[in-house]
């Protein structure tokens, strides 16, 4: 198969103008004099940004489109789906974005903040597009899009979107470095409760645990080969409450091991607090269960 030149203008082209299109929809959070990373205009005065690359702080500075300075706020951050949220002192418009339907082989345009009101872009293409998937920590990420481009570590938390201009979400950095999207839907469904609360309520029992393997003597009875270990207990926590002490070893919790942390964070969702949860474990050689109900996670 062979282009034309003239197809290839007109493609290059047609990029060019969706990158032009997509520019006002970035800004620049400023990290230091010669350090950004990138914001994306989410809705009026709302930035949405990537949670992990955001330092711990609540006042930020941003360089908006045209390159004007402006203060913003740290207004919520949830870990779980790595999405956080600053509020702008001043005015700031938003784009109307509009979802887009990730489908594997599809262009993907992905956009950055160049730090001085300007922006810059990646073309690739999308890689895989899965299911629905929680994070380690438990979060509900709508789609599993993992897209076949590199990125800058200024550019991660701008927009991404396919060829027709629609949003495919906000691109973050996954395991292995593999750029990956936090979907439109995964946005549109946390960002009000960021918003509204500042965080996402998760469930919490108020342990720190640490992978182990269960004794060889008790892995008949225990019927698994590994469980956490409890590190240390939250005073007045639903598991201090439970009675569990450090070097528990919880094997599960309502059924569901423990030693499958990825699957046991899902059960601690919003909908889990309140609820009495038998939490199974191996204390003094002996297989124990004891009831907890389970709480909000406390504010970090």
């Amino acid at each position: 198969m062979s282009f034309s030149p003239d197809a290839l203008i007109q493609l290059s082209d047609a990029i060019s103008a969706r990158v032009e299109a997509a520019r006002d929809a970035v800004v620049a959070v400023r990290l230091s004099d010669d350090r950004h990373l990138t914001g994306t205009i989410w809705q009026s005065g709302v930035v949405v940004v990537s949670e992990q690359a955001l330092p711990r702080k609540d006042e930020f500075e941003l360089v908006v489109p045209g390159g004007v300075t402006l203060a913003a706020t740290l207004a919520g951050r949830d870990a779980s789906t790595n999405i956080a949220i600053l509020k702008t002192a001043g005015p700031l418009a938003a784009p109307a974005f509009a979802a887009a339907d990730a489908r594997i082989g599809a262009l993907a345009l992905a956009i950055g903040a160049d730090g001085a009101g300007g922006a810059s872009a990646r073309l690739g293409l999308v890689n895989l597009a899965g299911s629905e998937w929680h994070s380690r920590r438990g979060g509900l990420i709508d789609r599993r899009i993992v897209l076949d481009i590199e990125l800058a570590s200024r550019e991660e938390g701008g927009p991404v979107f396919d060829a027709a201009g629609l949003c495919l979400g906000m691109s973050t950095f996954g395991p292995r470095g593999k750029v990956i999207v936090i979907p439109h839907a995964t946005l549109a469904r946390v960002v009000p409760q960021l918003i509204k609360e500042g965080h996402v309520a998760r469930g919490w029992l108020g342990v720190a645990l640490h992978a182990v393997a269960v004794p060889d003597a008790l892995r008949e009875s225990a019927d698994q080969n590994g469980g956490m270990m409890v590190m240390s207990v939250v005073d007045n926590g639903p598991a201090a409450q439970a009675g569990i002490v450090a070097g528990d070893i919880i094997l599960s919790v309502d059924g569901i091991s423990a030693y499958r942390f990825r699957k046991l964070a899902r059960y601690f969702g919003s909908d889990s607090i309140g609820r009495k949860a038998d939490v199974r474990l191996i204390r003094g050689g002996a297989v124990i269960t004891v009831q907890t109900t389970i709480a909000e996670r406390q504010a970090a």
